[in-house]
């Protein structure tokens, strides 16, 4: 197949591109910059110059491809719900080239959305979409497609992590070292999932091999690391001292973070590793954070 790949040369998108290729796909790489269009075509991808703030180069992509893997998103957290209707814009114009056709569209969002009971794992056969966080106008972006006949998919994101980016925990990493302590709040007994991004970027081949209309995957290889592990973990790597703070004290700390740093995300994948066949065996987050690269 020729794949559309948005976010093709961000963190995730780079590492899922050699897995299309292995698997004999070509791949048409969505790019804003000609820097960026050089770095496609040497590993092998045809670029495709657009931007998410141009939603017309994203349909005019997809009109080329026989499948599409929406991985972009703005991670500027300071504008996070803007960026999240933003996605929603995004995948209504992927969508609009897919009307009509079996062509699979494979979205991403985050494993949250499928909290049915605070406190519970997160799992694939939940879709609350009146969860409060912003995040689920891409799911329902995604649902609307649905209804009117597209191919649509879901991948719900944990904490993707090697040894120099872990999702939301590079942000902490990057507020510690302008801090100069890392923090958690209280206990720190919220907790977050994650998945090496060796395995995420299998997880994203098998589920669009599969491609079955409406399914929600996990990408999750722990269910539950606590902020406080983690924190402790961030210390070491960086040594730097590690505070519990109180919720006020957190607010200055975090920033636009916070409603993150607050957010209790463990997630199962049960269901995930059962339809796809998908058994992760990449490092632990702990253990990419004792690696840490700070290069």
């Amino acid at each position: 197949m020729r794949i559309f790949v948005t976010g093709a040369t961000g963190f995730i998108g780079s590492a899922v591109i050699p897995e299309l290729l292995a698997a004999g796909h070509q791949v048409l790489g969505l790019t804003r910059s000609e820097e960026g269009a050089a770095k496609l075509r040497s590993a092998g991808v045809e670029p495709h110059l657009g931007a998410l703030e141009d939603p017309a180069t994203l349909t005019r992509g997809a009109e080329k491809a026989d499948a599409v893997i929406h991985l972009a998103f703005d991670h500027d957290f300071s504008n996070f719900q803007a960026n999240c209707q933003k996605d929603t814009v995004a995948i209504a114009a992927i969508g609009k080239a897919l009307i009509g056709s079996d062509r699979p569209l494979l979205i991403t969002s985050g494993v949250g959305m499928g909290t049915a009971v605070r406190g519970e794992l997160a799992r694939e056969d939940v879709l609350d979409l009146a969860h409060p966080s912003p995040r689920i106008a891409s799911e329902r972006a995604g649902q609307a497609l649905l209804d009117q006949g597209v191919n649509v998919s879901t991948m719900r994101l944990s904490q993707i992590h090697d040894t120099k980016r872990q999702g939301l925990i590079t942000f902490l990493i990057d507020i510690a070292r302008a801090k100069g302590r890392v923090a958690y709040i209280g206990d720190g007994t919220t907790r977050w999932s994650a998945c090496h991004v060796s395995d995420t970027a299998r997880l994203f081949r098998l589920a669009l091999d599969r491609a079955e209309r409406g399914s929600r995957y996990h990408a999750v290889t722990e269910e539950a690391i606590s902020l406080r592990d983690i924190a402790h973990a961030i210390g070491e790597a960086l040594e730097l001292p590690v505070a519990s703070l109180s919720p006020e004290q957190a607010q200055e700390h975090f920033g636009p973070l916070i409603g993150f740093a607050i957010l209790d995300m463990p997630a199962s994948s049960a269901h995930t590793r059962a339809a796809l066949g998908w058994n992760p065996v990449g490092p632990s987050l702990l253990q990419d954070l004792a690696a840490l690269d700070l290069s």
